[in-house]
């Protein structure tokens, strides 16, 4: 018969062992708790565009810093007989009430930009509170409607952010397709981003202040009715009721059956 025999080398090694198992168990544990608590935190995304059959679209104009073009575009827009929506920054709304005024008065939509245009995932929760409401109450001071959409400034958002817009019965809006404007491009580059990946329902980004946007707008809109699409605000394009957004931004009503 033969007997172990156990030195203290071997018990420290067995003791070793034993605590990088009890480890690595936890290790495992702790992981899969994270997993589980991640999956069961549903991810909250803006609406991007619109399921929609028909051809129909949507134009947007941010505005948060200059004013020079805005009476262009709205020349423009009047000429075409289009109505859009314009996202205006409560800075600017009280910078330019006589434009804020004038945008209303024609028809367009009013969209809030947030108050002065920071980080919205950067902010606690009331200070998002107070980027709507503020300039929600600029807005209405002006045209005596409170916009009832908001687009977060550079498109950043989180769960809290679409949380508190939809708490305070507003729609938090983003576009699927981006003039890139901003960046100077050409009118025909403009017109060619904003129509190249155009489908029924789709929100167009652009913005008051880029260079070249007065320019491009005519052919942007005939490019668009020439493939057979209708343009309207973002409100008329929403659909009311419950709705859902999939995981690429796509707004869809909820089927009550």
């Amino acid at each position: 018969m033969r007997f172990l025999i156990l030195t203290k080398r071997s018990i420290l090694i067995i003791m070793l062992c034993a605590i990088l198992g009890i480890a690595s168990v936890s290790i495992g544990l702790n992981s899969v708790s994270e997993a589980v608590a991640t999956a069961s935190t549903e991810r909250k995304i803006p609406i991007y565009c619109v399921d929609k059959q028909d051809k129909v679209c949507a134009i947007s104009f941010d505005a948060a810093w200059g004013n020079e073009q805005t009476d262009d575009l709205l020349k423009t827009l009047d000429e075409y007989n289009v109505k859009t929506t314009f996202f205006l920054v409560g800075d600017w709304v009280r910078k330019y009430p006589k434009s804020v005024k004038k945008i209303a008065k024609k028809g367009h939509d009013i969209g809030n930009h947030s108050s002065n245009h920071p980080h919205m995932t950067q902010l606690s929760v009331d200070e998002m509170k107070n980027q709507l409401t503020d300039c929600n109450s600029e807005v209405k001071k002006l045209t005596g409607k409170c916009p009832t959409l908001f687009r977060p400034p550079y498109g950043d958002y989180d769960n809290n952010v679409v949380n508190i817009t939809k708490e305070m019965n507003m729609y938090c809006v983003q576009w699927n397709i981006d003039s890139l404007d901003w960046k100077d491009p050409s009118v025909d580059q403009i017109v060619q981003n904003c129509t190249s990946k155009l489908v029924p329902g789709s929100i167009i980004l652009l913005h008051n202040g880029a260079k070249n946007t007065p320019e491009a707008l005519p052919k942007v809109i005939e490019a668009i009715k020439n493939e057979g699409y209708k343009i309207v605000p973002i409100s008329k394009l929403i659909p009311k009721g419950d709705y859902t957004t999939d995981v690429q931004g796509k707004m869809c009503l909820v089927d009550d059956d």
